[in-house]
């Protein structure tokens, strides 16, 4: 059985020593002291542990059922999943006005770690409702929204994003599902729908599924498509659930990992659906889920790599193997911990310095969509949609490494299912393929976000860490260990950005070809430049005296180590961006087979 402990005290340091929340100028945060963020992430821990953690290897052993077309969640779930409703955990960050309590994403965004940590599966039933109660609360009528918000705010109902289909899935241009008017102003939905997240299950009363579909007169490709809510059950005047829409779960998917969440099929056969927003406009409104959930999902990519690194660090200080090779440090034992044998260490602390820069990177992003919203600030909201790619590509990307790594640790014993590190692999495989598949994330950061606004948001970045190098190179403390490595990755990345506008014009393949590469470099920098802002923290911290010592200097000694093993990956990345597209692109599709 694992273990999982939400990391409090870094995210506590995140928040106050680096972010310095309650400073800012952002309307709400001035709120979230330390005591105050501490008793919430406190309780949030507890449940973590306590609650949604002791049914996490449970769901993957007995999975999702689907019976008489109702499908039974594992055992365990449905106790869970009402402790984090009637807890009021779902409104954590939700518009009082439908029974949400308000706090900045930036604290939802903090708890929904631990909750992710402890049980993705299960964490993904609620996560999923958020974004559609975001897409419905920007989008939708204030009749929908008086309707269906406060049940899905208060945990009542549940909500689903239906895009894929069996031939669309990142081309929903050429999706089947058809929506008809019908005389009362109402919709009627036909088609099929496929990997549709808690698309059924038995923690709710009633699942409200935003489903993309074509109206008559929409034109070719995504112009037509439209967004409707499509309720399990419709809903009566008075609130009360009335008759079975005509939808229905085909079939569960049997997948590699996520076992605990119902993956399924979902089949609509003239259902009663209600336009949300404007007609054959149905891409802006479904992209607010979206966007949300891509973000969410960088988040899962390394919540499970915490839990998995915290699994690994305390089987490598059990597990006793082979001496260390200046000398025995277990004397009195058979053999030393794992611990501290050189190439374990390096395991471990490749996840411990990803783990804890991706938490800050992730916690930054969530503090700019605070920004973007309750400031109404334009450059905050380029700079998060320049970052939205990153987030989850990279973060999926090293995520899934740092759990293979956990995994490695156990050596045997990791590939064995009931010590439950094949979980964690398993589940964590699926951040890198759905939200859209991180090559598809490495062209729209290319292919879009770099030349959104003329360019604007990028130079900005750029400008950015610039500037806070500049600020700061007078430190010398902080000099050759973080800012100079950063200033050379940020200049290799402008490189690999100028490489694009002075190639890709020739050959748009020239870019393409390099946007893998490019967003691990993006990646790799944008960890860098918070590793850098959790340094000087922690210098301060140190100089000012009276805080936790050992917490900070491993804090300094898990940065350096990031800026010296990992961020010099950029450059082989530009090495390979700088081969334009012919290796890429030199076999014929029939040459493959030679």
């Amino acid at each position: 059985m694992t273990t999982y402990t939400a990391p409090a005290r870094d995210m506590q340091f995140l928040l106050h020593d680096v972010l310095r929340v309650s400073e800012q100028d952002i309307p709400g945060y001035a709120e979230m002291d330390r005591d105050f963020t501490a008793a919430v992430l406190e309780e949030a821990g507890k449940i973590a542990s306590e609650v949604l953690h002791p049914v996490n290897q449970t769901g993957d052993t007995e999975g999702c059922r689907l019976e008489n077309g109702v499908v039974r969640t594992p055992t365990g779930f449905k106790q869970a999943y009402d402790q984090i409703r009637d807890g009021g955990w779902i409104g954590l960050d939700l518009d009082p006005e439908y029974g949400g309590q308000g706090m900045p994403y930036l604290l939802g965004t903090a708890v929904g770690e631990a909750f992710v940590s402890a049980n993705m599966a299960l964490n993904m039933y609620w996560g999923l409702t958020h974004g559609a109660i975001n897409a419905i609360h920007s989008h939708a009528s204030d009749e929908l929204k008086r309707i269906y918000l406060p049940k899905m705010v208060a945990g009542e109902w549940s909500g689903t994003m239906n895009l894929t289909e069996p031939h669309a899935g990142t081309d929903l241009g050429i999706m089947r599902t058809k929506a008809e008017p019908a005389e009362d102003g109402t919709w009627r939905i036909t088609g099929q729908k496929i990997f549709i997240s808690a698309g059924e299950h038995d923690l709710t009363e009633n699942i409200i599924h935003l489903v993309l579909a074509k109206a008559p007169g929409g034109g070719p490709g995504t112009k037509g498509i439209s967004l409707f809510i499509v309720p399990k059950f419709l809903v009566n005047p008075d609130g009360s659930l009335g008759e079975r829409n005509a939808l229905s779960c085909g079939k569960i998917e049997e997948k590699m990992g996520i076992h605990g969440n119902a993956t399924c099929v979902m089949n609509y056969d003239g259902a009663t659906g209600y336009l949300v927003g404007e007609l054959h406009k149905g891409m802006r409104a479904m992209f607010t889920m979206m966007n949300e959930a891509r973000i969410g999902v960088g988040l899962q990519g390394y919540a499970v790599a915490e839990t998995a690194y915290q699994n690994a660090l305390a089987y490598a200080r059990d597990r006793l193997q082979g001496r260390d090779v200046t000398g025995p440090k277990n004397p009195e034992g058979p053999a030393d911990p794992i611990i501290v044998h050189p190439d374990v260490r390096r395991m471990l602390m490749d996840q411990k310095s990803f783990v804890e820069g991706a938490r800050a990177f992730a916690f930054w992003g969530a503090s700019l969509i605070d920004r973007s919203i309750r400031a109404e600030d334009g450059d905050a909201h380029g700079l998060i949609s320049l970052m939205t790619p990153v987030i989850k590509g990279f973060l999926t990307d090293k995520g899934f490494e740092a759990t293979v790594q956990a995994q490695q640790v156990f050596g045997g014993h990791g590939y064995i299912e009931e010590w439950g590190m094949s979980q964690f692999v398993r589940d964590a495989r699926i951040t890198m393929i759905y939200e859209g598949a991180n090559g598809i994330q490495a062209l729209d950061l290319v292919g879009r976000k770099l030349g959104q606004d003329g360019g604007r948001h990028t130079m900005a970045f750029f400008e950015m860490i610039k500037r806070f190098i500049k600020e700061n190179e007078g430190n010398a403390a902080l000099k050759a260990d973080f800012l100079d490595p950063l200033k050379a990755a940020s200049k290799a990345l402008q490189e690999a950005g100028m490489y694009f506008m002075a190639e890709g014009m020739k050959n748009p393949h020239n870019a393409l070809a390099g946007s893998y590469d490019f967003m691990h470099m993006m990646g790799h920098v944008c960890l860098g430049y918070m590793w850098t802002h959790m340094a000087r923290a922690a210098l301060e911290g140190l100089e000012a005296g009276g805080g936790d010592e050992a917490f900070l200097k491993a804090k300094l000694a898990t940065g350096r180590y990031y800026m010296a093993r990992q961020l010099p990956a950029v450059g082989a990345h530009l090495a390979r961006i700088k081969t334009g597209a012919a290796p890429v692109m030199a076999l014929d599709p029939e040459a493959f087979d030679h």
